[in-house]
């Protein structure tokens, strides 16, 4: 635990450290959290902050008390888990909100948050350091899991392009596997990777993606819910809500 006056708990991560460099605090694959205060309240208030699309961030690392870590540093799965942790310690387990069904239709349920498992990293993983060989090309890539600084930096070089190229296609899927991909069929030069994914056919990307939605630490967000006698899989939502629940 931390010196800090607030409370606090030390929170698990779904990676269990096994994605970040050995020196990383988040190697020890835990977190210390601060229960969010009225001041934590302000900045989801922040319209400067919602604006500019930075309010879960900056409401992260108001409450992250590991030294020398903050939200950036977290891989996507892990930084999905800190934010339903951070949620539950603010206002306990139960989640009002509206979810979509498989057949379009809306409804309101009640979830308990402390039911969303964690898919971790395989026993075999040791490191941010991942292999396939795809199924069309036949060659081998390695690859690794974005954090959320190089999340951060996809989405500020696709506005970018966006100002730059206007309403055409974004290259999304692309830019972002320029990004993933850390060396193919032995070579490991930028340049070779952006041609390569550039060129790349269609089932090896999907194959690509398939591997790497595998191999992700996440928090699972779907559950079964019964509607009209029926079972049915729902995701839910992190809603404006989330973070703000109806007083009651």
């Amino acid at each position: 635990m931390s010196d800090n006056k607030f409370p606090s708990e030390v929170i698990d991560l779904p990676s269990e450290g096994k994605l970040y460099p050995k020196d990383s605090p988040l190697s020890s694959g835990k977190l210390e959290l601060k229960y969010m205060t009225a001041r934590e309240e302000d900045i989801l208030t922040s319209q400067n902050l919602i604006k500019k699309g930075l309010v879960i961030d900056k409401l992260l690392d108001a409450l992250i008390l590991t030294k020398g870590v903050n939200s950036n540093d977290l891989v996507l799965g892990d930084k999905n888990a800190v934010m339903v942790a951070a949620r539950i310690l603010a206002y306990g387990p139960e989640y009002e909100c509206e979810v979509i069904l498989p057949s379009g239709d809306k409804i309101n349920r009640s979830f308990d948050l402390t039911d969303c498992p964690f898919k971790k990293c395989s026993d075999e993983v040791t490191e941010n350091n991942f292999t396939i060989t795809l199924p069309i090309s036949k060659k081998e890539i390695k690859f690794r899991i974005l954090t959320g600084k190089e999340e951060n930096e996809i989405n500020q070089e696709l506005d970018a392009i966006k100002k730059t190229i206007g309403s055409s296609v974004s290259p999304e899927l692309t830019t972002r596997l320029k990004k993933v991909i850390t060396e193919v069929g032995g070579d490991n030069k930028q340049i070779v990777i952006n041609s390569f994914v550039d060129n790349m056919l269609s089932r090896d990307s999907m194959a690509l993606r398939a591997k790497i939605n595998e191999v992700a630490p996440d928090i699972n967000l779907e559950q079964d819910i019964e509607v009209g006698g029926e079972s049915v899989t729902v995701t839910i939502p992190m809603t404006v809500n989330f973070f703000w629940p109806k007083a009651k």
